[in-house]
């Protein structure tokens, strides 16, 4: 709940910002002021192509032309210590705190240092500015702020990783908790002496190896909404890897497993036949054996959809425990031949 209000109130700010720099950039032009109105427009490009004004603008182009926006802005505004109106060099406060958030620490960084030795040198030109040396003692202490803001957002994010349960992404749990909850419910299972499976679900990549990666990253949400929807309560799912993932079934024998997951394969084959991607899934299962734990469970998991994906793809295989080899159980939709 708290993230999506946050991301609700970021799209809201956006929408208002964006307006904002649209009504500065027309109200400049009309009053003829050229060099304003385009810094304007410019910083209004950077905030339409973000991903806060809409969740679509986080995929490629969009983050290139975002960047190449705020290096359009900049320049721009650098350029007003030739061409004036001075006053517009106060818009380079900003430029630290935009470029951290639009790049990645150390490139946000050398711009930021870059920008500082051209505020620098530009203030020579500003001979008629009485307070023009105030301008890069104010910027120095914006960049050192803007410095300390990102160490701790760095320091939050690195305190706050092991406490995520779930996948930002997909909505899956964290991987890091996998073996310790796996390791519980076979406790559990043994205790009660009931059954036990996982099932391994991944993407059959290559078999659509033209699929663009990007087309293929920006399904995940859905496709972890769609495990959430055909799991029960009780039930987990784990983004294992990339395009991986591992669902617990407390009580559920293999056979009933094995049926669970062609349910599941046919419901993403068509997600993602909506969504115009021509992708097949594969599912490994593995029941709880006597001297099984959390690891060699994956790891039969996994064998048993590597065998899958494989043979071909679009299929589901059964790890028996007893021959240590992947028995297919279906493929196609239908039963193995």
């Amino acid at each position: 709940m708290a993230q999506t209000a946050e991301k609700f109130l970021l799209s809201r700010l956006s929408r208002a910002g964006f307006a904002g720099l649209i009504i500065i950039a027309i109200a400049s032009a009309l009053l003829g002021d050229p060099l304003m109105s385009a810094v304007a427009a410019a910083a209004a490009g950077v905030v339409i192509s973000g991903r806060n004004f809409h969740p679509a603008r986080k995929k490629q182009p969009w983050p290139a032309i975002q960047r190449l926006f705020f290096v359009v802005a900049t320049g721009l505004t650098l350029s007003a210590f030739l061409l004036g109106p001075w006053s517009m060099t106060y818009w380079l406060y900003a430029v630290p705190l935009i470029a951290f958030a639009l790049f990645q620490p150390v490139i946000a960084a050398s711009l930021s240092l870059a920008v500082c030795v051209l505020v620098m040198a530009g203030t020579q030109w500003m001979t008629g500015l009485p307070d023009r040396h105030q301008l890069v003692s104010a910027f120095l202490l914006t960049l050192m702020l803007s410095g300390l803001l990102v160490f701790l957002r760095e320091y939050k994010n690195r305190q706050l990783a092991p406490l995520r349960r779930t996948d930002e992404l997909t909505q899956a749990a964290s991987r890091e908790y996998l073996s310790a909850d796996l390791h519980k419910e076979i406790q559990r299972s043994e205790r009660e002496g009931t059954d036990l499976s996982v099932i391994m679900v991944g993407l059959d990549t290559h078999v659509s190896d033209h699929e663009p990666a990007e087309d293929i990253r920006s399904i995940l949400p859905r496709i972890g909404r769609f495990l959430h929807s055909q799991i029960r309560d009780f039930d987990t799912y784990y983004r294992v890897a990339d395009l991986q993932f591992l669902i617990i079934l407390p009580g559920i024998s293999t056979g009933d497993a094995g049926n669970r997951a062609d349910i599941i394969r046919s419901g993403l084959r068509t997600l993602l036949e909506s969504h115009g991607l021509n992708l097949t899934v594969s599912t490994g299962i593995a029941g709880l054996n006597i001297g099984d734990d959390a690891d060699s469970l994956q790891q039969s998991a996994a064998h048993a959809l590597r065998r899958a994906q494989q043979q071909g793809g679009n299929r589901t295989q059964t790890y028996s425990a007893w021959s240590h080899t992947a028995r297919s159980t279906t493929e196609h939709g239908g039963p193995a031949s």
